[in-house]
């Protein structure tokens, strides 16, 4: 089969030096991988001009590996990744910085590639045209908006940042975003630690504290998962400690560090609200007491009252009260997509709850957006400036995908199938409005739903 070619081109808002630099750092290649991308990095080696990507994608039951290879790279100017093992014939990925002035230049990307199996791999060959466009495009927008963000806050430097739940849906998005954006970021995990990480047992109550050190800022987004089925006591006591005790551990931790980061971001949910229909919820909404809060809002309060000791400290302590965050790789959408792709999906009940959204890099841009406007502490709504009703959530996802929407849910079934979860997650209304992200000029990149979710579903 004849090799094929595929081109997109854009104006990126940094130099041609910067943004070859950006694709260099750590999680550059990992933060334009698409969601939707059925593929994960395995081990990467090497810098821009010798660097090697071994990649796996997982499709069902089916594993498959393969290598990228950087060659050819002009430093400021170019690299191109080949493939050997990949799914194709023959890939080889030119991405070329063309100075427009000292500002800004434009960034080509040519793909030249060759599909397997002669004739009859043509057969694909309109698809995978298209699925390489799909691609392209996604990396040029992210690409812009990552560059155009930490240009915003290119004057005060890079940072040490602390992460716990790194591995979870934000936190591997967030990681990339910074790495690559030129921060350091070390891991607070549980598990063996590598060589920046920190080691600690929230359950057992055990942190190394001394190597808390020099750290600037604190993103903590561990917890255990909340939809993990029905709700039961065991589940409910998991939820609610994994919470509480890792961010008062945590909290304490940075409290008596002589000299403490400048700024916690804690992880929280706009649960924390509970069922107020078509009331307008801002930061300033008043909470529930214990007796008339159900168990999401009673989880998020303790959650948040855990931050405390790092507050009294003097550490500026951010309450993220996140919605529901966008990304086919995980969550709800992750669990939406197979039915409303089949054309079974629908509302949920009567519909007319209202669902605070906000898609995966605003979540992402939001917490960086936080850590260095020091105007941000206190609860902060990480939600989309327009929520919608879970009736106008399906319907647009169903147009995104082309697909009807023929099978609603019934209350009662949900109620059956997940009892007092049903209630509070999914039949619950929570019409939510970021007013502190945007008085502080944050500028969202998915405002509205249907924007959000054709950027990551590639549609």
């Amino acid at each position: 089969m004849a090799i094929e070619a595929v081109e997109f081109a854009s104006t990126l808002p940094v130099s041609a030096e910067e943004a070859y630099a950006w694709h260099g750092r750590p999680g550059a290649f990992e933060r334009l991988i698409p969601p939707w991308a059925p593929v994960r990095v395995i081990e990467q080696s090497g810098d821009l001009a010798h660097r090697e990507v071994i990649l796996e994608a997982v499709i069902g039951p089916v594993r498959r590996r393969w290598v990228t290879k950087t060659l050819g790279a002009v430093p400021g100017r170019q690299f191109m990744d080949q493939h050997t093992g990949g799914p194709f014939a023959r890939w080889l990925h030119t991405r070329l910085f063309e100075p427009v002035d000292q500002t800004r230049c434009r960034c080509v990307d040519r793909i030249e590639y060759q599909l397997p199996f002669g004739a009859a791999g043509s057969l694909a060959g309109g698809w995978v045209r298209r699925s390489l466009e799909r691609v392209l495009r996604y990396q040029h927008t992210t690409l812009s908006h990552d560059l155009h963000a930490h240009q915003r806050f290119s004057a005060q430097g890079s940072r040490t940042i602390l992460m716990t739940g790194a591995t979870g849906l934000v936190g591997r998005g967030l990681l990339c975003y910074l790495t690559a954006g030129g921060y350091r970021v070390r891991r607070l995990v549980r598990r063996q630690p590598g060589p920046d990480d920190l080691r600690w047992d929230p359950a057992g109550g055990q942190l190394e504290s001394a190597g808390l050190q020099g750290v600037d800022a604190v993103v903590h987004l561990a917890g255990e998962s909340i939809a993990g089925g029905r709700w039961t006591a065991a589940h409910r006591r998991r939820v609610m400690e994994s919470r509480t005790k890792g961010t008062a551990l945590l909290a304490r931790a940075l409290a008596q560090l002589p000299r403490p980061p400048r700024v916690l971001v804690s992880a929280s949910a706009i649960g924390i609200y509970g069922d107020h229909g078509q009331e307008v919820l801002t930061e300033q909404a008043p909470l529930r007491v214990e007796g008339e809060a159900g168990f999401l809002e009673r989880v998020a309060q303790a959650w948040e009252a855990a931050t405390a000791p790092a507050e009294q400290a003097g550490i500026r302590v951010i309450r993220l009260r996140m919605g529901m965050v966008l990304t086919p790789a995980g969550g709800a959408l992750e669990k939406m997509l197979p039915p409303f792709r089949a054309g079974l999906g629908g509302r949920l009940g009567n519909g007319r709850q209202y669902v605070s959204w906000i898609a995966i890099d605003d979540v992402v841009g939001s917490i960086h957006h936080a850590i260095l406007t020091e105007s941000i502490t206190g609860p902060v709504n990480a939600t989309a400036p327009e929520p919608v009703t879970n009736a106008e959530l399906t319907a647009t996802l169903s147009r995104v995908l082309s697909r009807p929407s023929l099978l609603p849910v019934p209350a009662a079934v949900l109620r059956a199938v997940f009892g007092t979860m049903a209630e509070e997650l999914l039949l619950a209304s929570t019409r939510v409005i970021p007013e502190r992200l945007q008085a502080s000029g944050y500028p969202f990149r998915f405002p509205a739903v249907e924007g959000a979710l054709r950027h990551v579903l590639g549609r």
